[in-house]
């Protein structure tokens, strides 16, 4: 295990290394740059921000310096907030966290509950309604997918249509946190919703499969004809063994969630990491673009750490392949 532990660690920080410094090149090879545009009074002041950003500097030179800053989780100062993009980042991955673990808790709720659902009622009509429900959720893009729920919202009240706070909350001097805390909740059902149904749908695919096979097990069959029944089967012995390959779709799921943000922070004008990149991308933020790239990509390889570590804890024969 500790062997199998570091190997998936030095994968973890290559995935990170790679797609920031992808991210790097290829927003520095892109034709213009965060000096485009007629904000500048002359040329001369133009190239003097070009100096201060680095941008006349040779690719090599300036990815070098930005890669050792890298090192020291020091990414640059962001052109377009003139702030330190780490603060930025880390400000928004907050927002994104928060939004993230929402439609994660939503869809574990609904996926495996509906999985369990249909592989313990195969064949019945709950179950075929069940699996067609899947299906289209499965396969609605997330844009599709929140702009049915912005007009859902918007036609008919139920919930705010974008946002994470209430205006008049975020400008009121001394609201109490709790006031906060409920008017965030009241912001939170149609971004986790767009988020999390397609989620839900991937895991009652995986849970429902996985537990059918756990139930054809021979040790289950024993244990059902020693008398116990059907819901205790599958409490106490089929559906623990089903559980690894969900487990390890769980670090999948959280890339899933960030990529997905981009257009449901985009669409629900959420302010998580999502957004933040889409506005880095079109003010041609370098240093913006690299860091929120390797937010992303952090977030992507400790989720698929966390979950082949658990699934190569609950299964050793995982790690014994790798």
């Amino acid at each position: 295990m500790p062997t199998y532990t570091a190997r998936r660690i030095v994968l973890a920080l290559l995935l990170v290394w790679a797609v920031a410094s992808a991210a790097f090149v290829l927003t520095r090879l892109a034709p213009g740059d965060a000096t485009m545009g007629d904000l500048w009074e002359s040329a001369e002041a133009r190239d003097a921000a070009r100096r201060r950003l680095g941008l006349d500097q040779p690719l090599a030179v300036q990815y070098g310096r930005w890669l050792a800053g890298a090192v020291r989780l020091d990414f640059g100062e962001s052109s377009l907030f003139a702030r330190p993009v780490a603060d930025l980042v880390g400000e928004r991955a907050v927002n994104t966290a928060i939004l993230a673990t929402a439609a994660l808790l939503i869809a574990a709720l609904l996926g495996v509950g509906a999985g369990v659902y249909t592989a313990t009622h195969a064949g019945t009509w709950g179950a075929r309604a069940a699996r067609a429900v899947s299906v289209l959720f499965l396969s609605t893009p997330p844009l599709v997918g929140s702009l049915v729920l912005v007009l859902i919202a918007a036609r008919t009240g139920w919930a705010p249509v974008g946002g994470m706070s209430s205006a008049g909350l975020s400008s009121a001097a001394g609201a109490s946190g709790w006031a906060c805390w409920i008017d965030l909740l009241v912001h939170l059902p149609v971004p986790a919703l767009a988020l999390a149904l397609p989620l839900a749908a991937t895991l009652e695919r995986v849970q429902s499969q996985s537990l059918g096979e756990a139930l054809a097990q021979p040790f289950v069959r024993a244990t059902r004809a020693r008398g116990v029944t059907m819901g205790e089967a599958v409490a106490r012995h089929a559906w623990p063994v089903s559980l690894g390959p969900v487990l390890g779709l769980y670090g999948l799921m959280i890339g899933a969630l960030f990529s997905g943000s981009f257009v449901v922070e985009v669409m629900t004008a959420w302010p998580g990491l999502g957004r933040l990149m889409v506005e880095a991308l079109r003010a041609r933020d370098l240093f913006l673009v690299a860091g929120t790239a390797a937010a992303g990509a952090a977030c992507l390889a400790v989720g698929t750490l966390v979950g082949d570590l658990v699934h190569a804890a609950l299964d050793p024969r995982v790690r014994e392949a790798r």
